[in-house]
């Protein structure tokens, strides 16, 4: 991946300079390809790296003569509408400080069906985490906080329009007094159980300071490779019931769950509007709007993508 693309070379700085630079498919394909294989080609199946072109999209191996579509296991594999759609999607998408409904978009690019917008928007949602995403803490950060929160307004895959507060596990980074880093969202059915406990040790790198409540069940972080400090008060009322970068967090992602969505949340959903407050906050001091198109397209070409909910 490019660590510091800038925007004009690496991506397009503007929506004009996105439909300068994609004006067909073909041109949508060229860049997938530099995505993909920044190195050059390589083959899925044996490595190679001589190929040959057949087709549109379609690279053929010279050792096994493996085809391999450049779309192929991405955002877009099997997709029948034109790439300069799903572009012109993505950069709307990504440009939208506040997140995008699926009426909204559909309306932007004028597609036919409603459904198929909402699908779209999930896809990308599930783009937009990595699964092997990198641990919070390292250089800079001062200890990363942990605790749980509930997300009003979520309605139950039940008859009837019932709707219910969901328990969601937060970790973010703290930088300083002021200053939070990036965040890691998950909702869990068993709040106050272990699964907190878990959850942080998969999201903190080993050896990293992790703030917690004084609940016993973190005291295990210790025994797992991890500095556990308790913040003191925490039970007060006044604290609240969680830490004050989760406790932030919440507010925020509240807020913008109100904002952008107005709430439209199904229970079984709500874990993609998770993905995409997480892909948001960590680009949020982002310089460049068009930094955000860049990264989804990169993680959509590369792998990021969850199972599809059921």
């Amino acid at each position: 991946m490019v660590s510091e693309p800038v925007a004009g070379v690496d991506h397009p700085s503007t929506a004009a300079q996105l439909r300068q630079w994609f004006p067909d498919d073909d041109a949508c394909i060229e860049y997938l390809a530099r995505l993909r294989w920044p190195d050059g080609f390589v083959c899925p199946a044996c490595s190679g790296r001589e190929y040959w072109r057949t087709g549109a999209g379609l690279w053929m191996c010279a050792a096994c003569s493996r085809k391999t579509s450049v779309t192929s296991g991405t955002l877009f594999h099997r997709s029948r509408s034109p790439l300069t759609t799903w572009f012109d999607a993505i950069w709307f998408v990504t440009s939208s400080k506040e997140g995008m409904t699926a009426a909204a978009l559909q309306q932007h690019l004028g597609l036919a069906s409603y459904e198929t917008a909402w699908s779209w928007l999930h896809l990308m949602r599930r783009a937009m985490v990595l699964p092997d995403g990198e641990l919070l803490g390292g250089t800079g950060v001062e200890q990363v906080e942990v605790g749980e929160a509930f997300l009003g307004g979520v309605t139950r895959d039940l008859p009837g329009a019932t709707t219910l507060e969901v328990p969601v596990m937060i970790a973010v980074e703290r930088l300083g007094p002021r200053r939070l880093g990036r965040v890691r969202l998950e909702t869990t059915r068993h709040p106050g159980t272990l699964e907190a406990l878990h959850f942080a040790a998969r999201v903190a790198e080993p050896g990293a300071t992790v703030a917690t409540d004084g609940s016993p069940k973190f005291r295990r972080l210790a025994l797992m490779g991890f500095e556990q400090t308790c913040v003191p008060g925490f039970e007060e009322p006044a604290a609240g019931r969680i830490l004050p970068g989760p406790r932030q967090v919440a507010l925020q992602l509240n807020r913008w769950m109100i904002a952008g969505m107005r709430y439209g949340v199904r229970e079984r959903h709500l874990q993609g509007y998770l993905d995409e407050f997480m892909f948001r906050s960590g680009r949020r001091t982002a310089v460049s709007r068009g930094l955000l198109f860049f990264r989804l397209m990169e993680q959509a070409v590369n792998g990021g993508r969850r199972p599809r909910e059921r």
